[in-house]
């Protein structure tokens, strides 16, 4: 029987005696509940209705799966040739892709994104496996010329180790994947700590990787609620037997990790918060630039870490470009994911809806207007209309802070220079975007933004294929590309004496 029956997908909740395996943690190869038996809810965004309850694992339960995963380090790194790790992956990658429909359900389900994005999630997490299998064959090494006769120096790259993987909620399955897939094509074994909102995403990730042919040990995942998360984060960061932590989530977070890893001088990866900046130059073309904007801010009803959130629009195209999104707003859907009418999922809980409810009462207060929208909807009212405001000064709040939500906030500028400017002026540099045809400004302007992605006339950039990753305060490393095992490698010098 496959994580959730379709006669579930349909009721969302059933009794715990019929609870599957995949709502128990994955330690060593097996499902099992927690050491202290304890479980925590898992609920559904939209509706607040319990879908199920799974194991909340503790401390303990975390240094059984770093004990599961040093274990399997040894076979999974030196018994394993790459091309066998790649076929794994590989398999790995047909079955996420033959069930795309059930597991983009079941992320639906607990995150609350519309099943269209679901699927979509499923199938760009896939996207990684598939990439990574192909690279698990191209890790090569190098043959350097010695200064000296009879003497031979090359260097090899090897696994790091174990690798503690601790994820956010709004891509519950591709945040672990674009993780996993580099780490496990590398040789290392993981210890991954999901989301508390969204751990099944997590556990059907990990029972299709054992159906796929990943050996027992090499992948645990070790689900737990909100307490807890502290306890197991600081452990994995603190532990001699975990050689590197990879964390996707806020800036405030990932800081606290980087100072809990210091003191084992682990390899620590960080994808952080971004406050990314939008500019549409006077030369855009306007449909294009709406386009573009709307697909970025509103995918995952604005909760993703490369949301636009600073828009910057020239003076002269500003009414032009306003005109546009009002008419694009029209084609948004608020409701449940489920609803193949949705557009608009909830937003996760009841604390991001305060934090852009503040963030927008103090934007009216100090002088923005809201041109559409505003108003918590749905069941729990965590729901939030798509919203527009126009007016914005540096001032106000929302032209400093990352939204994480369904709200575009418009600010105008006159030149070039300004508007850089005022892009760069942030300790953040995830994702920039901006839109332009005159192609010396877009080569110009493309160099000069501060961020470790830019994206021309594209709201939509992230693929397996490019690096994925920031500069400044949104953290340290990339993931995605070639690049991608680097941060799970290591060099390693040999010199030989002919």
């Amino acid at each position: 029987m496959y994580f959730f029956s379709e006669m579930f997908l349909q009721t969302r909740n059933f009794s715990n005696a019929l609870l599957p395996k995949g709502a128990l943690a994955y330690i060593g190869g097996k499902w099992t509940a927690a050491a202290s038996n304890k479980v925590f809810e898992v609920t559904n965004p939209y509706d607040g209705k319990l879908i199920t309850k799974t194991t909340n694992c503790d401390v303990e339960d975390a240094k059984k799966a770093v004990e599961a995963a040093r274990n399997a380090f040894e076979k999974w790194s030196l018994e394993t040739t790459a091309k066998q790790r790649s076929i794994i992956l590989r398999k790995w990658f047909e079955i996420l892709t033959a069930k795309e429909e059930e597991l983009g359900k079941l992320l639906t389900l607990e995150q609350g994104k519309p099943l269209a994005e679901g699927k979509g999630e499923i199938a760009y997490s896939a996207a990684f496996i598939d990439w990574y299998s192909g690279e698990a064959r191209r890790i090569y090494g190098q043959v350097v010329p010695a200064p000296v006769l009879n003497r031979e120096h090359y260097h090899i790259r090897e696994p790091i180790g174990v690798v503690g993987i601790i994820t956010p909620w709004n891509f519950p399955t591709a945040m672990i994947a674009r993780k996993a897939g580099a780490a496990l094509a590398a040789g290392c074994t993981l210890v991954i700590k999901p989301a508390e909102d969204t751990p099944l995403s997590a556990l059907a990730f990990a029972q299709t990787g054992e159906e796929a042919g990943i050996p027992p040990g090499v992948v645990n995942v070790i689900p737990s609620d909100r307490t807890n998360t502290a306890t197991i984060s600081k452990y994995l960061c603190e532990s001699h037997d975990v050689d590197a932590i990879s964390f996707t989530g806020s800036t405030a977070v990932g800081k606290l990790l980087l100072a809990q890893s210091a003191s084992t001088v682990k390899r620590v990866c960080l994808e952080l918060g971004g406050n990314a900046p939008v500019l549409v130059f006077e030369s855009a073309d306007i449909d294009t630039a709406v386009k573009g904007t709307m697909a970025s801010k509103f995918r995952g009803s604005g909760q993703t870490c490369v949301s636009a959130n600073r828009v910057f629009v020239q003076e002269t195209v500003h009414d032009k470009f306003v005109a546009g999104l009002k008419k694009a707003f029209a084609t948004l859907v608020v409701g449940d994911g489920m609803d193949p009418k949705t557009t608009q999922g909830p937003l996760i809980n009841q604390r991001a809806v305060d934090k852009i409810r503040g963030l927008i009462d103090d934007a009216v207060k100090k002088g923005a207007k809201v041109e559409l929208g505003g108003k918590n909807l749905g069941p729990t009212g965590c729901s939030f209309e798509p919203t527009l405001i126009t007016g914005v000064t540096n001032n106000m709040e929302i032209a400093h802070t990352e939204i994480f939500g369904p709200v575009i906030a418009i600010r105008t500028f006159k030149t070039e220079e300004e508007a850089l400017k005022e892009a760069n002026n942030s300790r953040y540099g995830l994702a920039g975007y901006f839109f332009s045809k005159d192609m010396a400004q877009c080569h110009r302007v493309a160099r000069r933004m501060q961020t470790g992605m830019v994206g021309v006339n594209e709201g939509i950039m992230s693929a397996a294929e490019g690096a994925f990753g920031g500069v400044k305060e949104s953290g340290l490393g990339r993931e995605g590309g070639a690049q991608g095992i680097d941060e799970f490698t290591q060099w390693k010098y040999i010199c030989i004496q002919h």
